[in-house]
């Protein structure tokens, strides 16, 4: 489902192969294309389990559509986010004297190391949101935020971490990130500070359920690949729709 949102690439790379070939066959759009993945991978699933007969079928299920969508669809926004800089997808003419209907290689270029700037800002804002929290509550926190999921977290290191999250994109936008207004920077920014740190509980959630204090061993004394990332998963999704169908 992560090939989604490479669709451009994937369907250009295996239309030419067919051409080759002398093969015509009907492309379908980004939306089919999931809609068709979607839709084969449930009953494929309901296919295994008739064979498997290990454990709770439902729940075996439940777990995999679950583990597909939220670590493979939601890290594959992420992918989305830096492939929205391309001239195709993004509002040249907006922000370039462009003539004609096509972009130059300079434009092209520009508009593509703004993508890698923009994951590098939401990566930048995500860490400094996460400090910020932790630190800031350390210092400060004295009501809880959600005890029940993660009772060291508190709603002075929360608000700590949005601010710092909404300060990163600014000044990520000053430096780096023309296109951005403040209010859209700000937007960003503040959709890190809130849905990264739901993102953060989510996770607790899970492993207070899984009964483990760490998603893997993988980084020792960094709780595993999930603690690191449960903030981007989270927000990535809805940064994408943001700049997809709001800023461009």
């Amino acid at each position: 489902m992560s090939l989604d949102f490479i669709f451009a690439r994937v369907r250009d790379f295996i239309l030419g192969l067919l051409q080759r070939a002398e093969i015509s066959v009907p492309a379908p759009s980004m939306a089919q294309c999931f809609l068709i993945l979607a839709l084969l991978f449930v009953p494929l699933l309901l296919a295994v389990e008739l064979f498997r007969n290990r454990g709770s079928a439902l729940l075996n299920i439940a777990v995999t559509v679950l583990g597909t969508l939220y670590v493979s669809l939601f890290f594959g926004s992420l992918i989305g986010i830096r492939e929205l800089f391309i001239p195709e997808d993004f509002p040249v003419f907006a922000h370039f004297a462009v003539t004609g209907f096509s972009a130059s290689e300079e434009v092209a270029a520009t508009v593509y190391r703004w993508g890698g700037l923009t994951v590098m800002v939401f990566f930048a804002s995500i860490w400094l949101c996460d400090s910020a929290a932790y630190f800031a509550g350390r210092a400060f926190g004295h009501h809880k935020l959600f005890e029940r999921i993660s009772p060291n977290k508190t709603w002075e290191g929360a608000v700590a971490g949005l601010l710092f999250a909404v300060a990163a994109f600014i000044l990520g936008k000053v430096v780096l990130l023309p296109y951005l207004t403040i209010s859209q920077a700000a937007t960003c920014g503040a959709i890190v500070g809130v849905f990264g740190q739901l993102g953060d509980l989510a996770e607790s959630l899970f492993k207070r359920d899984a009964g483990v204090k760490d998603s893997s061993t993988l980084i020792p004394g960094h709780g595993g690949i999930l603690d690191r990332f449960d903030s981007l998963l989270y927000a990535s999704p809805l940064l994408y729709f943001y700049l997809d169908f709001v800023v461009f």
